[in-house]
């Protein structure tokens, strides 16, 4: 019976020593100090098709650059997000976009600031506007987080450049369970759908170019070792205790008759 006894007590052991993470699974940027100092370039963001622009012309004459602003949109600082994308520029399938009397503009590698210099360089070269002021930007950046986060979804950003721990704090941080040593992250820049492998918790990557989110990317958090484990046959250690315990009980009791 104590024989028994040992063997049930060594499973329990190794159940409880394998189901566990160690800090080195859990903690980010674990060598941060290595790559703390240092500058920080932030990278231009190319227009893609589908993605939708607001474009706003001004011109020391008001009523002169009416004709070239798309829904009334000078002086109109109120209007929402929706709104503004349901009024906005969108990008068609071979980067070209359909401005007020200039016609088609080509968007392709441009940045919204490169669309805003040509627009301006076009207006005067017309002889349309003398000295116009052009503003764009993007109003349907987002990013897709999906997985091992408290609160997987998409999320929409206005800013130029957001960083990858930016986006995941959007939804709400990785949990216990997220694999922090390889996230996975798509995507799609001309047509050209690329993948790359993220270890969160070695601060290398912030020398990458996923550190920065592009609009569009998905984000995806893998569960990691002892999460997979706890969803398999058995649910969770304390009922695959439980199981042996049943087992080792009656195999007890059967060989003490």
């Amino acid at each position: 019976m104590n024989k028994m006894k040992n063997i049930y007590n060594f499973l329990i052991v190794l159940i409880v020593i394998s189901s566990c993470a160690s800090k080195e699974d859990i903690y980010y940027l674990q060598d941060a100090e290595r790559n703390a100092a240092g500058s920080i370039t932030y990278p231009a963001v190319l227009i893609q098709p589908n993605d939708i622009l607001k474009i706003v012309v001004e011109s020391l004459n008001p009523d002169a650059a009416i004709p070239y602003n798309k829904g009334g949109l000078v002086g109109n600082q109120n209007q929402t997000v929706e709104v503004l994308q349901l009024s906005g520029y969108l990008v068609d399938i071979n980067g070209s976009i359909n401005f007020p009397v200039l016609g088609a503009i080509s968007t392709k590698n441009k940045t919204p600031n490169a669309l805003g210099d040509d627009i301006k360089t076009k207006l005067i070269a017309g002889g349309h506007l003398s000295n116009p002021n052009v503003d764009v930007r993007l109003i349907n950046a987002k990013v897709t987080v999906l997985g091992e986060v408290n609160s997987p979804g998409t999320y929409n950003f206005t800013e130029y450049n957001i960083s990858l721990f930016q986006a995941l704090g959007y939804a709400g941080d990785l949990t216990i369970n997220g694999k922090r040593d390889d996230i996975l992250i798509t995507r799609e820049i001309d047509g050209v759908r690329k993948v790359a492998h993220i270890n969160l918790t070695s601060s290398e990557f912030m020398k990458s170019p996923y550190y920065f989110v592009k609009p569009n990317d998905l984000i995806i958090v893998n569960p990691n070792d002892p999460r997979v484990k706890s969803s398999g046959f058995v649910g969770n250690v304390g009922t695959l205790a439980t199981v042996i315990s049943l087992v080792l009980s009656l195999t007890i009791l059967i060989t003490t008759r």
